[in-house]
């Protein structure tokens, strides 16, 4: 039984699995999204992950511990002075992962890892607008109707009609 094994073998010894992580991490890193399998693509995040770190961090000796893992200078100074700083604000989750589908030829399912893009910026706390208060409609006073007598109503429409003609 694999209790407190983490991570999955892939089927691979160990040597052959961290030389591939190794390959996938520094690719990832230079293309800056890859497209791999499901499996492969959550266990090369947690070494990218971890690499965007020691870069955010800055030093030296993090510059050396990320040169033993990914294997081209270029991608490391890449990493030092391109990618860490834009996610300086940003509290992990540098990765992102999207599934692709199934595989023609032997039905693995395929997904793109690639790095998140869009630069975080740190919430604003929100103030609480401030209701402005309508002041209450005032009914308007009764207008008394005076009512005409009708006599007079059908006087007046006569005499219009006789000016008219």
């Amino acid at each position: 039984m694999r209790h407190c094994k983490t991570g999955r073998r892939l089927g691979r010894k160990t040597s052959h699995r961290e030389a591939m992580f190794r390959n996938m991490v520094t690719s990832l890193l230079n293309h800056e999204k890859i497209t791999t399998t499901d499996a492969k693509a959550k266990e090369i995040r947690i070494v990218a992950e971890r690499m965007i770190t020691l870069g955010k961090r800055g030093d030296l000796h993090s510059m050396r511990l990320a040169a033993s893992v990914i294997r081209e200078k270029s991608v490391v100074t890449k990493l030092f002075s391109t990618i860490a700083p834009r996610y300086k604000d940003r509290p992990g989750g540098y990765t992102r992962i999207v599934k692709l589908g199934i595989r023609q030829g032997d039905a693995a399912p395929t997904s793109l890892i690639e790095l998140v893009e869009a630069e975080m910026k740190p919430s604003k706390v929100k103030q609480p607008v401030a209701k402005v208060v309508k002041p209450a409609v005032v009914a308007a006073a009764p207008v008394a109707v005076v009512e005409a007598p009708v006599a007079d109503a059908v006087e007046a429409a006569e005499a219009t009609e006789t000016k008219a003609e």
